[in-house]
């Protein structure tokens, strides 16, 4: 799959990087003029796309579900897998009919997503980078996690040869879950940018952008899970990198 943008692959890794590059400040002072340019670029990537909650005011989530277990991190739409699209057209729509909407982009169809803890994902991308391996699009949350965009699995002939994605990624789990989730069939992630609950302005962005053609999950797994192993035995560690 190639992980361009429709021949306009350059202005957007450019518009990318620049985002990335200014202070936060900057940042976010023109984030909706970014968003929808962002939002249509993983849609032409292939990263297909559907609204999801966002923020609202006292660490609330705007589905106004009572204590709603993953404020601002979920579709808004039950139909999220069937709703997904990479459609120019309806994602331009859904933008600016919703400006303050997130977005997840559903596994599993053309990607999955390697989550994991933010120290470990920093140190092994660092590590990957630096052996030459190819790293596809790589997003970070600052509620400390990051994550690897690649290549789906999708759906084996031999079905007890797949398994579901449990959607385990809630605050109040995150201490008891600290290791890799593989999101693939049925799960989802938010797509940059995207905004959490909090007064504190905590977001997910792009570290390298859905530009970068999407690897085989087995090239980084192993890295990724010997990086988590480490974590799980040893939080706020820092690590020698291994070559």
């Amino acid at each position: 799959m190639s992980a361009t943008f429709g021949g306009r692959s350059g202005r957007q890794g450019k518009l990318s990087q620049w985002l990335l590059g200014r202070r936060p400040k900057e940042a976010a002072a023109d984030d909706d003029g970014g968003r929808e340019a962002l939002l249509l670029g993983a849609a032409a990537a292939g990263l297909p796309l559907a609204p999801a909650a966002h923020p609202a005011p006292g660490y609330r989530c705007s589905c106004d579900r009572v204590g709603c277990p993953t404020p601002a991190r979920h579709p808004v739409s039950f139909a999220w897998q069937t709703q997904s699209t990479t459609d120019r057209a309806q994602i331009e729509r859904w933008a600016r009919h919703q400006p303050q909407a997130n977005f997840i982009t559903a596994t599993g169809m053309t990607h999955d997503v390697l989550d994991v803890p933010l120290q470990a994902g920093r140190e092994t991308l660092e590590r990957l980078l630096g052996s030459g391996i190819e790293v596809g699009p790589v997003a970070e949350s600052d509620d400390g996690r990051m994550l690897f965009f690649t290549l789906t699995r999708g759906t084996p002939e031999d079905e007890d040869e797949w398994w579901p994605c449990e959607l385990d990624c809630h605050p109040e789990t995150m201490d008891e879950h600290p290791g890799l989730r593989w999101h693939c069939r049925g799960s989802y992630v938010l797509v940059p940018p995207a905004r959490l609950p909090g007064d504190d302005g905590q977001r997910v962005r792009w570290v390298r952008g859905p530009e970068h053609p999407l690897p085989d999950p087995l090239s980084l797994l192993e890295v990724l899970t010997d990086a988590c192993g480490r974590y799980a035995d040893h939080p706020g560690t820092a690590w020698p990198m291994r070559h």
